[in-house]
């Protein structure tokens, strides 16, 4: 019974590389109770882990669940939110702290710099949006965090395909192909994170990257 507990103890709290992951999520819980289930999965794992996590702010959808897990933890939670969206993402109380910003880039540049990695749950165009611009700056060198997708029911497997296609075409360098990494549990994919090596050339001077988030890059960096 000792060893048991003692096991048990162990795995409730796995040392981590990361201190603080950026979650991006629907604030639409899905259709599919498994989307529901794999963000509290995600949460739980990240408390596990003595992992923070920085997130969109929202209290419904997939991002309430997720914050609350984590925060249900002991874990600290900041949720950055642009104020034009706190009457129709934040129901009720809200869940840890709350950054409220004044508009969606400067949501998406205080994530990005809070965090040490990013995740995707399942999620709609802004999701979407969110991660395919961390994976751009991945790719141009502005960052080398981590980026990964919790595939729940190959929810993103068309995304995949659509991503391979473009690597066969032309568009995509193998090599920024593997910047995304995917699985379809929590477990497996933070630890996969944990084990990620970035294969770009190097990271732009801090500089050039608050510039970048700030949205005021140079031309001969934009890439299309």
């Amino acid at each position: 019974m000792e060893a048991e507990a003692q096991a048990l103890m162990s795995k409730r709290s796995t040392p981590s590389r990361f201190r603080r992951v950026c979650v991006f999520c629907g604030s639409s819980p899905g259709r599919k109770p498994s989307y529901q289930l794999a963000a509290i999965q995600l949460g739980h794992e990240l408390v596990r882990r003595n992992i923070d996590l920085v997130y969109g702010g929202g209290s419904v959808g997939l991002m309430g669940l997720v914050s609350q897990a984590v925060h249900d933890g002991g874990r600290h939670v900041l949720g950055v939110i642009p104020r034009t969206l706190m009457p129709r993402e934040i129901t009720g109380e809200t869940v840890g702290e709350v950054r409220a910003v004044s508009g969606m880039h400067q949501r998406k540049a205080e994530m990005a710099r809070q965090a040490d990695a990013f995740i995707a749950l399942p999620g709609g165009y802004g999701t979407l949006e969110e991660l395919l611009e961390v994976i751009t700056w991945a790719q141009l060198g502005i960052h080398d965090k981590p980026v990964g997708l919790l595939n729940v029911d190959g929810y993103y497997d068309s995304l995949l395909s659509f991503i391979d296609k473009a690597v066969d075409e032309g568009f995509i360098a193998p090599a920024a192909r593997h910047i995304i990494v995917s699985a379809q549990t929590p477990h497996e994919l933070l630890s996969e994170l944990e084990d990620y090596q970035p294969t770009h050339d190097g990271v732009a001077p801090e500089p050039s990257w608050e510039r970048e988030r700030l949205g005021h890059s140079p031309k001969s960096d934009i890439g299309r």
